[in-house]
């Protein structure tokens, strides 16, 4: 079976190698196998989790007036929260089926509480994130299942090129942030900032076509039942990436008027 590369850290290239040589295709068929229907209905689970509780962050964010500190921890605690669980579903995706929507309901804190209060700056930034995140998804799952975006190994290699340069770059900014180095250039509201995030989103958006042809390989080997689980994780994963820099970008658009 060939190697699936992909630069979604859930969606690993050796994800089905891994569980090939555990032995864990010897009971699909009593267990039940991988089916694309049932990895989109997961999907859907897992974003009413996390819709469930960023509506309640945002809820908690206007009762307070406005205060950004009354969500501060509630966001801090899903953050480390999410990290914590997410890196649990990635060595144990055996545990998908709980860990995948506990992921997404710490993961709704975060996004509910950066979408207040990022909404309270620039009205109605927050709608306009989740319609352009939502409607990037549908737009790429249906250039996919037409065949519109064959994902060939050039553009597999491009879009893990790519995505792994700007995680280093993040990483980077944050290191030499503590040193009070920054890069306001790049995250500033001129053309080169919005130029920089409009390029993120892009590869953001573009790691859903590769997350798409990682699940359909899962389908066709047989994978175990559980994976639907972790297919519809590794998609949320991409999700929150994109709609976070979605409203990166729409902020920076926004502080120019």
């Amino acid at each position: 079976m060939a190697l699936i590369k992909t630069s979604n850290p859930a969606l690993g290239d050796k994800t089905f190698t891994d569980l090939a040589q555990a032995g864990q295709f010897g009971d699909v068929a009593a267990a039940g196998r991988m089916t694309l229907s049932g990895t989109v209905n997961k999907t859907g689970i897992l974003l009413l989790c996390c819709i469930a509780t960023a509506a309640w962050t945002w809820r908690l964010f206007l009762q307070s007036a406005g205060d950004a500190s009354a969500v501060s921890g509630v966001m801090i605690g899903g953050l480390i929260g999410g990290f914590i669980v997410a890196m649990i579903t990635i060595f144990k995706k055996e545990w998908a089926p709980v860990t995948s929507p506990i992921y997404a309901l710490l993961e709704g804190l975060v996004l509910g509480g950066i979408s207040a209060v990022t909404n309270a700056r620039y009205p109605g930034i927050g709608i306009e994130a989740v319609s352009l995140t939502f409607g990037t998804l549908f737009v790429l799952l249906l250039a996919y299942s037409s065949g519109l975006i064959p994902v060939t190994q050039k553009l597999r290699m491009g879009i893990v090129a790519a995505t792994g340069g700007i995680a280093v770059f993040y990483l980077l900014e944050m290191v030499l942030g503590f040193f009070g180095v920054h890069f306001a250039t790049i995250n500033g509201n001129g053309l080169i900032g919005i130029g920089f995030s409009v390029v993120v989103v892009i590869v953001a958006a573009l790691n859903l076509v590769l997350d798409f042809d990682f699940i359909e390989s899962g389908v066709k080997v047989g994978a175990p039942k559980y994976m639907e689980w972790y297919g519809a994780f590794g998609i949320m994963v991409t999700l929150v990436w994109l709609y976070l820099e979605i409203l990166r970008l729409l902020s920076k658009i926004r502080s120019r008027n």
